[in-house]
């Protein structure tokens, strides 16, 4: 008899991208995630169940176990930690870079500087690697405000378009890392319903393919 299996999924722009994946598995939500304010979902697949979260918590759910899969934004894997995960596929969706910036026209202060993000441990990293010391100052949001008010001289983000930055006044800078979506799985999960995630595994990476 087959175990349940728990995915964890994200709401949003994310969420839209990766049900037709999931559709390509047969597992297909019974009602409309996004008007509903559940949190667990029955779905097509009797012993297949997925939970909607917030983005920043799915790798914690995957990794101790509440859900066997995932989907996260490879930012968030860098940002966090990847401790007992398999991260077997890039859904290839929900793509961005993620990058330094700073006000048009002006260079970076030698010296120690002062960077405004969310993701404290990759500036950390990122900047270490460059040999350059840093001030964290950890935002959760409208970090382009941040170089405009003085309150950091660069700040590390997502960037898509590029239009926010312009908007207001900034430029992308160095390049730290292609982003996007990836499935995720635990790892004791991987071995005590190898069966089923590994179809599951196969049929959405079938349908990337299909995509491309």
């Amino acid at each position: 008899m087959s175990q349940t299996l728990t995915i964890a999924l994200t709401k949003g722009r994310i969420l839209d991208e990766t049900l037709p994946l999931l559709a390509a598995a047969d597992i297909r939500p019974l009602e409309d995630m996004e008007k509903s304010r559940k949190l667990v979902f029955e779905t097509t697949q009797p012993n297949v169940r997925f939970l909607l979260l917030r983005g920043a918590d799915v790798p914690t759910y995957v990794q101790f176990g509440a859900a066997d899969m995932g989907i996260s934004g490879k930012d968030t894997l860098m940002e966090n930690g990847a401790d007992g995960l398999y991260e077997p596929l890039d859904l290839n969706i929900a793509r961005c870079k993620l990058m330094t910036a700073g006000v048009k026209g002006q260079t970076t202060p030698p010296g120690r500087i002062r960077v405004a993000t969310k993701y404290v441990n990759i500036a950390k990293q990122y900047y270490a690697a460059q040999g350059r010391q840093i001030d964290v100052i950890k935002l959760y949001g409208a970090m382009e405000l941040a170089p405009i008010m003085n309150l950091a001289d660069e700040i590390v983000d997502i960037v898509d378009t590029g239009n926010t930055l312009r908007a207001n006044g900034l430029e992308p800078r160095e390049f730290i890392a292609d982003i996007s979506s990836r499935l995720i799985v635990n790892k004791a999960s991987m071995k005590m319903k190898h069966v089923q995630i590994q179809a599951i595994i196969d049929c959405v990476a079938g349908a990337i393919q299909s995509a491309e």
